[in-house]
């Protein structure tokens, strides 16, 4: 489950599941009126930025977590046969409570279903009315539990960046809270490095900071060689999210190439078939 956490300049920062329905819709804001700060799929990691936003810019601060409000808690009162599994509402209504239920499981006679973005997706396409009750909709579970057997469940990229853009599946959090990357995100973003930054200036940086890393490996300075990998790493993530593909997808992209790579080793570099 994806969370936004959206700023109306001058009004509120918030979070929301959906920013079309919650935003523009329900308060009837214009996309250009609003920014959104970050996505995460960790509910207390972006209820916690929520706040941490709301002071940082001088609005009042909500007081219960995003995360404690009651209707993140609330459960659907499903029915499951062995054919079907039935849920309380009509299809018209059905996406909104499915969205609410993010990470409910349950069990069929063909194995087990659960609730994220893409299997709500599935359903949306697969649902039928009741002919006995339009007030309720169902799926079959066969099907259903055969989706599951050919399609991972969670998003390519799961959204956990700093920024607007999705991010890759390298990019974790660990204990609630944010990763290296995010960290450096938010460093950057703080800064203004992304809105008046240039890619060719974080290029001839990384220039920089590689000949630094290379001085220090020829006086075998340990030290100084973690800096400077370090210095790089962090000018990669801010190039990377200059030109306008986060670091994460880059790294999953260089590694989907080079996964299946043949070759050896020659005078201490790998040389590929």
């Amino acid at each position: 489950m994806t969370y936004y956490l959206y700023h109306i300049p001058g009004k509120k920062v918030g979070v929301t599941r959906d920013l079309q329905e919650r935003v523009v819709k329900q308060q009837g804001y214009d996309h250009h009126e609003f920014d959104v700060l970050l996505k995460s799929d960790d509910i207390e990691f972006i209820s916690n930025m929520e706040i941490a936003y709301q002071i940082k810019h001088g609005y009042r601060v909500d007081e219960v977590p995003y995360n404690e409000l009651k209707f993140n808690n609330k459960e659907m009162n499903i029915n499951i046969t062995e054919q079907t599994t039935t849920f309380p509402c009509p299809v018209n209504k059905l996406k909104g409570q499915l969205m609410d239920n993010i990470g409910m499981k349950w069990e069929t006679d063909h194995g087990s279903c659960l609730l994220t973005d893409k299997s709500i997706e599935w359903i949306m396409k697969n649902v039928v009315t009741s002919k006995y009750n339009t007030e309720r909709c169902y799926v079959y579970n066969k099907a259903f539990a055969r989706w599951f057997d050919n399609n991972d469940a969670h998003s390519e990229y799961p959204r956990t960046g700093a920024l607007t853009r999705d991010c890759g599946p390298n990019e974790r959090k660990t204990n609630g809270k944010a990763s290296q990357f995010d960290l450096i995100r938010m460093w950057a973003d703080e800064r203004g490095l992304y809105d008046g930054g240039d890619p060719k200036t974080q290029a001839l940086k990384l220039v920089e900071e590689v000949g630094e890393t290379c001085r220090a490996i020829l006086k075998q300075d340990k030290p100084e060689i973690i800096d400077g990998i370090g210095d790089c790493v962090v000018v990669l993530v801010n190039l990377a999210e200059l030109t306008g593909t986060p670091i994460e997808e880059c790294i999953t992209q260089a590694y989907n190439e080079i996964k299946t790579r043949t070759g050896k080793m020659s005078n201490g570099t790998f040389k590929k078939d």
